[in-house]
């Protein structure tokens, strides 16, 4: 950062400081970053966090409690405090026992911020004590420079005339055109506050004469002679160098430039009319105000822009890194998902071989089934027609259909239809339910013939064929199956049979139906 800014503002680019979890860090992140928009000379608008790295370092480390705090002055600065900065520059140049490289830096920007507040009697022992200081030649002048106008700001005159003459000497003796011309200038101005308006001209004729007469401050020179003109009492010479001097401000000046020279122009304008007239025009003035308050909202409106891009940076690297973190939340559940549907793909289609197994299992033995009976009436011994013999066959009967009720596949159904319609037709049933009926006599001591003969003019067909299979043990699901209906119709008609029966709600309709027809 102290000898290539450029290359460290580069790396410092390339670093989220939001994933920074110590304080250390944190601090030693903006104050970097602060110093290097400071040492830059850039906008420290979004800086503000370089309060906490001084903080940090206040009473802890000496040369990053100095620059950081010399780069949180900057900033208020920045922000339009400038009494808070030069406060803070004061607080700092006024250490104790600090080496001068190290207070050097903060000294210079607490003299350039009182010279643009022109300062003077405060400023004079701070800008002399830059010039002791300074090692660097060019430096050193541009110290000098600025003490020289804080003398001006402070009246003392002769000692800004003196030091006048030494820049002026050191810039002719190294060709230093540019800077010569102005301190000469700076001269001649000099003399004029000091009432010396003969020699203060005689300054500003020599610069007309070892530079052209349009030269690119002609108009600052001729505003200088209107204003000894005007300290000598000659009011209609005075009001002719200000025309000439409003005529180049007009042709070299552009519009920020000439906002700075009619600062000036226009309060003379307003003393030689009142000098000429007795009078003041209040209209230069308020020219003058409306222009100057232009140019402050201006300033205001680009310092406000300045303050809405920083701004603006910092929601984009916030937005970018919330982005980032959506997208990485989101590549996890993704990936998280992926893994589940897979995990369930893989044990969904493993159950369903195993259910395809177990169905064609189950048809293999129904089909068996088929052929068995179908061949049973040519086969069967007369001697098996024994009633336990029959029994078994009606529990393998009854077994057939339950077991198709448990597994309802189609494949499944269609058997059941095949084995049920052997004998007659089911009429679309799934079974035949005379041949259930006369399984569920035998089976249940002639259950199906009580119910009918007590209560088969009450009860529907399909009530009947619900209650026989209820007496099998048939669910609700698998009585469904059977009888083709939905499960809400089958509790419906279950209402229905306890209501028309008499059964009392808590009781189980099989357990009364028993009851009433014992065996």
């Amino acid at each position: 950062m102290q000898t290539n800014p450029d290359s460290a503002m580069a790396i410092l680019d390339q670093i989220d400081a939001s994933n920074f979890k110590a304080d250390t860090l944190r601090a030693k992140y903006h104050y970097l970053l602060a110093y290097g928009h400071m040492k830059q000379n850039r906008s420290m608008i979004g800086d503000s966090l370089v309060s906490f790295a001084h903080k940090y370092y206040s009473g802890k480390d000496v040369i990053r409690d100095v620059r950081s705090g010399t780069a949180y002055a900057w900033y208020k600065f920045w922000v339009g405090d400038t009494p808070g900065a030069i406060a803070m520059l004061d607080s700092i140049v006024r250490l104790q026992n600090l080496p001068d490289s190290l207070v050097a830096p903060t000294l210079r920007i607490r003299v350039l911020l009182g010279t643009s507040e022109y300062q003077g009697k405060t400023l004079i022992p701070f800008a002399r004590r830059l010039v002791a200081i300074e090692h660097d030649t060019l430096r050193q002048i541009e110290a000098k420079y600025m003490l020289l106008s804080a003398y001006e700001n402070a009246e003392k005159l002769d000692s800004a005339l003196l030091l006048s003459e030494e820049l002026i000497e050191y810039a002719r003796l190294h060709k230093w055109g540019d800077k010569h011309f102005m301190f000469e200038l700076e001269q001649s101005q000099i003399l004029g506050e000091m009432g010396r308006t003969d020699e203060s001209n005689k300054v500003v004729k020599r610069l007309f004469k070892t530079s052209s007469p349009d030269n690119g401050a002609a108009d600052i020179l001729h505003l200088q002679l209107a204003m000894n003109s005007l300290n000598s009492g000659n009011l209609s010479l005075a009001a002719k160098e200000l025309a000439i001097a409003d005529s180049f401000a007009i042709e070299l000046r552009n519009e920020d430039d000439t906002y700075y020279y009619r600062s000036y122009s226009n309060l003379l304008r307003t003393m030689i009319d009142f000098k000429q007239h007795g009078r003041m025009k209040l209209g230069h003035v308020n020219g003058f105000n409306n222009r100057q308050q232009e140019r402050y909202n201006r300033a205001k409106a680009s310092q406000w822009e300045s303050e809405r891009s920083a701004l603006q940076q910092q929601s984009r690297a916030l937005a970018l890194k919330s982005e980032n973190q959506q997208k990485t939340v989101v590549i996890l559940i993704v990936a998280l998902l992926a893994f589940i549907i897979t995990v369930c793909a893989a044990w969904i289609i493993r159950q369903r071989r195993l259910r395809e197994r177990e169905n064609e299992e189950r048809a293999e033995a129904l089909q068996k089934m088929v052929d068995e009976l179908k061949s049973t009436p040519a086969q069967m011994p007369e001697e098996d027609h024994t009633p336990e013999a029959l029994r078994r066959a009606m529990l393998q009967q009854l077994g057939i259909i339950k077991m198709v009720a448990e597994t309802p596949t189609e494949q499944n159904r269609e058997m059941l239809r095949k084995i049920s319609s052997i004998e007659s037709d089911t009429e679309g049933e799934l079974v035949n339910w005379n041949n259930v009926f006369e399984v569920i006599n035998t089976l249940y001591s002639g259950f199906y013939d009580k119910l009918q003969s007590s209560y088969g003019e009450v009860l529907t067909a399909k009530e009947k064929q619900i209650i026989v299979l209820m007496v099998a043990g048939f669910s609700t699901k698998e009585i469904s199956v059977i009888t083709g209906q939905t499960t809400s119709t089958i509790y419906v008609r279950k209402s229905s049979i306890r209501k028309k029966l008499g059964v009392p709600e808590k009781e189980d309709i099989v357990t009364f139906l028993r009851d009433k027809t014992p065996d």
